[in-house]
């Protein structure tokens, strides 16, 4: 292993995010890339920091490398996230791919890859799709059916992406080595806990409390930054965001609605009678809800309708650089995709170049709309990357 890449969001970094890069290094990476989402995030919302803020946390604790998931990405299936990230970091020459996992075994998570692209399981899948379970329920179901033990690891969120990194990379015939690592301290969305003394606590569980309760489970660097950014007004301002993505969703032409990414079984419908009464986002979620899809679903159904983003995107076709450490730039030299730190530049570089970065700019003004003191637009194209 010489050049590791890890597929993320850092909403907030936190210290169970450097242990894992520490980790990576520990085990012989020369560099390790980042590919962090940008604009959006796969919880259907916006980063609770800015790009550059989380950016420059993950370098100073020992990153080379930042690139951008791109915002169509950022909020997607976790299958759809994981082949953007896997494509990335193959493009840009990654040869490990490191992530967290409840069961931490590469070769059981590649199993369990091959068995979700098998036919057997595709038809046992349609069949309990058909009675109304809901797509991760119906999943779980039919892999264990065919290989006991295999739905377990399909029912908690990091074997689940895990799993998704695994099938891009078959998918992909990329030339990843799957590399998972436990999670330390605290399980996603739980409670705090403590690794070899250090307080862990997953970004959940962070975004959920004042930002003055972070310090004990963010690196120090990273404290000063998220104070500096809060001191500023760049922290998300829920209330801004609720507001933006109803405004936006009422000014979208119903008969567009049809056309969003997720959109199935006449949900189009449901949305716009939701969209019309909905007095809050929590209230259109409701609205919307089902027993066949879940929240986490109708959540980026809700923001892609309101950004507009298409049912159908190319791999991503450019590698937009965030931030690095200024000896790591070489490594772009050898990337299979154009990529480079301004946009601009990248989106002349052909036709899925101009619509990705047309779509990633507007989820970036989007995103500057929220902030506790609202940032101005053009930011995808202004903002310069953090150099170290």
């Amino acid at each position: 292993m010489k050049f590791a890449g890890i597929i993320t969001e850092y909403d907030p970094f936190h210290n169970g995010h450097a242990a894992q890069i520490a980790a990576v290094r520990r085990a012989g990476a020369e560099s390790v890339a980042v590919c962090m989402s940008s604009g959006t995030v796969q919880r259907g919302g916006v980063p609770i920091l800015p790009d550059a803020v989380r950016a420059r946390a993950a370098l100073e604790a020992g990153a080379d490398l930042v690139v951008a998931m791109p915002a169509p990405y950022a909020c997607a299936t976790a299958e759809q996230f994981a082949s953007a990230g896997v494509f990335l970091l193959t493009a840009l020459g990654c040869d490990t791919l490191a992530f967290g996992a409840e069961t931490p075994q590469g070769n059981t998570l590649m199993q369990a890859a091959e068995l979700l692209g098998s036919a057997s399981l595709q038809e046992l899948l349609r069949q309990r799709l058909a009675t109304g379970m809901t797509y991760a329920a119906a999943r779980a179901e039919a892999a264990e059916a065919l290989q006991p033990g295999m739905g377990a690891l399909l029912r908690t969120p990091n074997n689940i992406l895990g799993i998704e990194y695994c099938k891009a990379i078959l998918a992909q015939g990329s030339g990843l080595q799957p590399m998972p690592l436990p999670r330390w301290g605290a399980a996603h969305g739980g409670q705090a806990g403590e690794y070899n003394g250090t307080p862990m606590a997953s970004a959940s569980y962070l975004r959920a409390r004042p930002m003055d309760e972070w310090a004990p489970f963010v690196p120090t660097a990273a404290m000063k930054l998220y104070r500096e950014a809060g001191e500023a007004g760049q922290l998300l301002d829920p209330v801004k965001f609720e507001t933006a993505v109803l405004s936006l969703l009422r000014a979208v032409p119903p008969e567009r609605f049809a056309r969003t990414r997720g959109i199935s079984e006449g949900l189009e419908h449901r949305l716009e009678a939701a969209v019309r009464e909905a007095t809050g986002l929590e209230d259109l979620y409701t609205r919307l809800k089902t027993k066949r899809y879940p929240h986490a679903r109708l959540r980026r159904l809700v923001l892609d309708a309101a950004l507009e983003f298409p049912a159908v995107l190319p791999q991503p076709p450019y590698l937009l650089v965030l931030g690095a450490r200024k000896q790591a730039l070489s490594r772009l030299k050898n990337a299979s995709l154009p990529a480079g730190t301004s946009l601009a530049d990248l989106m002349r570089t052909g036709d899925d170049a101009a619509k990705i970065g047309g779509l990633h700019s507007r989820a970036v003004d989007f995103s500057s709309l929220c902030r506790e003191k609202i940032r101005p637009m053009g930011l995808a194209f202004t903002a310069k990357p953090v150099l170290l």
